[in-house]
């Protein structure tokens, strides 16, 4: 009988570690986790069903744009009062835009991928979207957002005086103060310093992955 070497029983005495058969209720719950994704769905339904409520509040604020700002009293327009409507039109707008990229976006990152590849309609951004790219162009949203609210302040303001804006002065624009206006620009600021600090993470995290892939290569 030839005696087995040393060598041999440890080239075939124990199979490699990614050889070895995973556990079964490892990957039971790697399986549940893995299906577990989908309890999201329902989210970004709801998202949708949000969405159409703002569709329902833009038509309704379209009518009273046209039926009382404009042709209530065609003699006597208010330029302040249509720029308002306007703005108030846009902020829904943008709102709306923002639902979809949370929806689409969110969906295709988060649970599952919509399969758009060759759609004349898909989302130029969608081809690449990610989380961090998602982050950044929330926080654009949002910085909208905070421009349309903070130009409604800006039309108000025109008219303050050292006890602020009262809404009989500028009628539906609310009441205004200098320090309140003075707290919206500095929240305005806080989000654009924000987008900026995600966008340089985005920039450098990819600049760390292109590294890393030229360096592997």
């Amino acid at each position: 009988m030839t005696p087995t070497s040393h060598t041999d029983s440890a080239d075939h005495g124990t199979a490699p570690l990614e050889a070895q058969p995973q556990n079964p209720w490892a990957r039971s719950i790697a399986s549940l986790i893995f299906v577990s994704r989908w309890l999201q769905a329902p989210l970004y339904i709801g998202l949708i069903v949000a969405q159409l409520v703002y569709v329902v509040v833009f038509m309704v604020e379209l009518w009273h744009l046209i039926a009382e700002d404009v042709f209530g009293d065609v003699t006597h327009i208010e330029e302040a009062t249509i720029m308002l409507s306007v703005l108030g039109l846009i902020d829904v707008v943008m709102i709306a835009n923002l639902l979809i990229m949370v929806i689409i976006g969110g969906y295709e990152t988060f649970v599952s991928r919509i399969n758009t590849d060759g759609h004349p309609d898909q989302p130029e951004w969608l081809s690449h979207v990610n989380a961090n790219v998602l982050k950044v162009k929330l926080a654009m949203a949002i910085i909208g957002i905070s421009s349309i609210h903070l130009l409604k302040t800006f039309i108000a303001v025109g008219n303050m005086d050292a006890n602020g804006v009262t809404e009989a002065e500028v009628d539906g624009l609310g009441n205004y103060t200098p320090t309140g206006v003075l707290w919206q620009v500095v929240i305005h600021m806080v989000f654009i310093v924000s987008a900026l600090a995600l966008a340089w993470i985005d920039k450098m995290s990819q600049s760390t992955a292109k590294a890393a892939h030229d360096a592997a290569h």
